[in-house]
């Protein structure tokens, strides 16, 4: 079975966000997140809201849907805050919290509190903030005192709902990341391979982009052999990473989803459309693909 998710961006107030995210829930998504950054690319100058208040408000109207950041990162997050505001979340939820997190880029986030990490320091700060994030939250009391960060008697009571935390689903590209992902995490997250495109969303460019994924689907299954993990790792793939936006029509969201199946994705996110600019598409594509989610999950 394929599951489908859909990102809402933070920048409505709620009381239309409100209704976004009832309608996600309504149309049958399986699950819904938002992005978790201070300001976003082209978008750093609209309106853009933050993530904790937000999630919780849409856990408290919603009652089925998983509910998630797509993705934190240590660019402005310390692990001991972090973590109860991530006990808070799956509290709210009844447990449907899922942790999406990643190592965070060089865009604004990275140097909104002073001067960017190398991305060496980065990757040593992104290990390091998965493994006290993943103490914190299991255990009812820490006490770290580690190069990057340090919890003195950090508490967390009464602790989570899901047990023994929430899922944390780990995006990565390279292999650095992937093995942390083998560690900590519960699911692998990508948007992909990053291309240098030839043309503007050309049919020739989407291949390559496929091409490029099914090879990051081997890699990441060789990083999670060497690391002796037997169980199973959720693969979740935003689809929103290809060069064509999947929600131009239907037909592309759905051959999307269905190609990320026969790739042995577990799980696919996309993105719900703007009016103009990034993420711009069709919203009648969106309501058509709430109309075809019964029959995707059937996928895999």
């Amino acid at each position: 079975m394929v599951g489908v998710g859909v990102v809402i961006l933070p920048q409505e107030r709620w009381a239309m966000q409100r209704e976004q995210w009832l309608e996600a829930e309504d149309m049958g998504f399986d699950h819904a997140w938002t992005y978790d950054h201070l300001a976003w690319r082209s978008l750093a100058d609209e309106p853009w809201f933050a993530t904790v208040p937000l999630l919780a408000a849409a856990a408290a109207v919603t009652h089925r849907i998983r509910l998630g950041t797509w993705v934190a990162s240590p660019n402005f997050r310390h692990p001991v805050p972090f973590a109860k505001d991530v006990m808070g979340l799956d509290d709210v939820s009844g447990g449907r919290f899922v942790l999406g997190v990643g190592a965070g880029g060089e865009g604004r986030d990275a140097a909104v509190l002073g001067p960017p990490p190398s991305r060496g320091e980065r990757h040593r700060r992104f290990a390091a903030f998965l493994a006290l994030l993943d103490e914190l939250l299991t255990y009812p009391v820490t006490d770290v005192a580690g190069d990057v960060y340090t919890a003195h008697e950090a508490r967390m009571i009464p602790g989570t709902i899901a047990r023994p935390r929430p899922p944390f689903v780990v995006a990565a590209n390279g292999p650095k990341a992937m093995a942390l992902a083998a560690r900590y995490g519960q699911g692998w997250a990508t948007y992909g391979p990053s291309l240098d495109l030839e043309g503007s969303g050309s049919a020739a460019d989407q291949e390559r982009w496929w091409d490029g994924l099914a090879a990051m689907v081997e890699r990441f299954d060789a990083v999670a052999a060497a690391a002796g993990r037997t169980d199973r790792i959720t693969r979740w793939l935003s689809l929103d990473g290809a060069p064509v936006f999947s929600l131009v029509s239907v037909e592309t969201a759905v051959e999307g989803i269905e190609r990320a199946a026969a790739l042995g994705f577990d799980e696919v996110v996309v993105h719900r459309p703007r009016a103009a600019g990034v993420y711009a598409g069709s919203s009648s594509a969106y309501a058509a693909l709430g109309d075809r989610l019964a029959g995707l999950r059937s996928l895999g």
